[in-house]
């Protein structure tokens, strides 16, 4: 069963822009993507838009419907009335190439920020031993598929463009959090992410998980924890002493 559409989709470039309307047929079962992709073969040829895999792993589609980050390709027509009007923008916290394509190089720069897993010195490649609850621990944050969805929701991001040099977003910091869980790992990155990607400027307002399409809790079991570990090594006056006492020398 098909039906008529009124879709608003934002057409423009870095210079500037506006919402174009467009009257499109919708069939059963088809997603928001499908109907980018009908616009553009029926009415609108040059209109851009970054796509991949059309099955939610690739984190390609990402754009604003209706005022929320969502993947295209995982928004369901059925979700909306048949005389709802759909609006379809490019993520607003990054900057436009054209109509629904973002520049996303801000997270790519962010991702280089990251050091990398650091093994011990004494440890060699084959020698890495780990305890299976250690593995279950970080591999929610192994689901992630970059589509940036945090990012472009998160408000400090979002909202304050002063604020990108200092904070790296949800993404990096579920990052870093997923490698200060590792056991093996060597790198203080606690110190890292209070002090060089800004997790104090993180306020747990939870955005960033609610509009996660794999549905990581970014915010509840890494970005709060990783806060609990910042502050307990800060101000904790018994973690303070511990540090300041000298270990024994190994005989």
């Amino acid at each position: 069963m098909s039906y008529t559409a009124h879709f608003r989709v934002w057409r423009g470039d870095a210079e500037g822009g506006d919402l174009g309307d467009f009257q499109v047929e919708v069939n059963e079962g088809e997603v928001v993507l499908d109907i980018i992709h009908r616009l553009q073969a029926t009415q609108a040829g040059d209109l851009a838009v970054r796509w991949n895999c059309k099955a939610g792993k690739c984190g390609s589609c990402s754009a604003e419907i209706n005022g929320r980050p969502r993947l295209m390709c995982m928004t369901r027509m059925s979700t909306f009335a048949e005389d709802e009007t759909v609006t379809v923008t490019p993520m607003r916290a990054f900057p436009v190439i054209k109509d629904l394509v973002t520049d996303v190089s801000f997270n790519y720069e962010k991702a280089r920020q990251v050091p990398a897993f650091a093994p011990p010195k004494n440890l060699q490649p084959g020698e890495y031993r780990m305890a299976q609850v250690d593995v279950e621990r970080s591999q929610e944050f192994r689901k992630c598929i970059e589509c940036y969805l945090c990012q472009d929701t998160c408000h400090v991001v979002r909202d304050h463009e002063e604020n990108k040099k200092a904070f790296a977003g949800p993404r990096f910091l579920m990052r870093i959090a997923e490698l200060d869980m590792h056991p093996l790992d060597a790198k203080d990155r606690q110190h890292a992410a209070q002090e060089e990607f800004g997790l104090g400027f993180c306020n747990i307002t939870k955005c960033c998980t609610e509009v996660c399409p794999e549905h990581i809790k970014i915010t509840d079991n890494a970005l709060i924890p990783m806060k609990e570990r910042v502050v307990d090594r800060k101000y904790d006056p018994l973690v303070w002493l511990g540090s300041k006492i000298g270990r024994r020398p190994e005989r």
